[in-house]
């Protein structure tokens, strides 16, 4: 199918069946209730056929350019049907399990989250890793019959809603360094796992602390081969800076918008609201050039880094804008409308830090695209 006919298709089906995909609320509700609304509206995209389509057909796709699900997403994130970041998971994990698991499992699995049947978690960060993710320890060792995993994950991201997780051990000496990691799809249900929330400042308990002790996971949930777990990590992280920005990218011109539409008449500067809509739309422009390659089956790498770097800054001006614009709101307002603006406000000011610290980002860019040093 191509975009346009796809876009005409999925925008009257939206307008046709809004009633139904907002039972529970919209992206503005608390945690809970963004999750449940997620689950129904996979479902339905998924059983109309929209979700399915720009995914192989060995996973219960339908085939097609990606392009599809970025529109998709972009169409569901700008009606205000779904959250992008907690949607925008299932373009971060499908494709690692599609490229790396056995090709029965992938199978199995890839329609479940599709259709929102279950969440998928993705277990790297570590307490004592920082941004440093190759000296990781949690460890799987080898026994007779599969893996045992022990260790400890942190700032996982909706593991206590995740049916499984896609998690990177420590399977080499433990001075291996990248070399010695080993990706496992485990499920999150096992004897061993116990999830604690962590509740962040804008007062979500969206990501959580993940341990696991002696956790068996079968030989056949192996992602890749042992020792491949880096280039499995290396191949997902620029899926977190492509079609999942573009998402994101839409929620912030979404939010943009209905800033002019809320703020007392002179309450923000032109000058000041050109700036940001120069931002988005510098945000926009690099973002739609890397879906045309990511659809065109170009190989992403550091320099989606860029694109890591825009979005933190577009959105910590779209609400510095928010700050300036509805201050009285951010601060103290105790309405809806005026808490769903503070606790976006709060949560844009980590965007320089989830997913890779801005410093990081740069110093990917300075070394791996300008050559202006080595990474040591």
């Amino acid at each position: 199918m191509e975009l346009d006919e796809f876009r005409r298709s999925l925008d009257d089906w939206l307008d046709q069946n809004d009633h139904l995909l907002r039972p529970g609320g919209a992206a503005g509700a608390t945690l809970d209730e963004q999750m449940a609304q997620l689950a129904v509206v996979k479902r339905l995209t998924y059983d109309a056929g929209f979700m399915r389509w720009g995914w192989p057909e060995r996973v219960g796709g339908l085939g097609g350019s990606s392009i599809l699900r970025a529109y998709l997403g972009e169409a569901l994130t700008f009606r205000g049907l779904v959250e992008p970041g907690i949607y925008s998971m299932t373009e971060v994990l499908a494709p690692t399990m599609i490229d790396y698991a056995a090709p029965e499992l992938a199978a199995t699995m890839v329609p479940r989250l599709l259709r929102g049947d279950e969440t998928w978690c993705q277990g790297f960060s570590e307490p004592g890793t920082g941004s440093n993710l190759a000296s990781l320890s949690c460890r799987a060792t080898r026994t007779d019959d599969g893996w045992r995993v022990s260790g400890q994950k942190v700032w996982t991201s909706l593991a206590q809603y995740a049916q499984r997780c896609v998690l990177l051990t420590r399977t080499g000496a433990p001075d291996s360094a990248h070399r010695g990691i080993t990706a496992l799809f485990v499920d999150m249900d096992s004897a061993g796992v116990e999830v604690r929330p962590i509740e962040t400042m804008h007062g979500a308990p969206e990501f959580s602390e993940v341990f696991f002790d002696d956790v068996a996971v079968p030989f056949d949930r192996t992602l890749g081969t042992e020792g491949q777990g880096w280039s499995v990590a290396m191949d997902l992280l620029p899926h977190e800076r492509s079609t999942a920005l573009w998402h994101r990218a839409a929620y912030l011109q979404q939010r943009l918008a209905g800033l002019l539409g809320a703020a007392p008449a002179g309450a923000l500067e032109p000058a000041a609201v050109g700036e940001v809509a120069q931002l988005l739309f510098a945000l926009r422009a690099r973002s739609r050039a890397t879906q045309r390659r990511l659809a065109a089956g170009e190989r992403l790498g550091p320099e989606t880094s860029v694109d890591k770097v825009l979005v933190a800054m577009a959105e910590q001006a779209v609400f510095d804008l928010v700050a300036d614009g509805l201050a009285a709101d951010v601060a103290t307002g105790d309405d809806p409308d005026a808490a769903r603006w503070r606790r976006e406000y709060l949560y844009s000011r980590a965007a320089t830090i989830y997913g890779g610290t801005a410093e990081i980002q740069r110093n990917i860019i300075a070394r791996r695209l300008l050559d202006l040093g080595s990474d040591r």
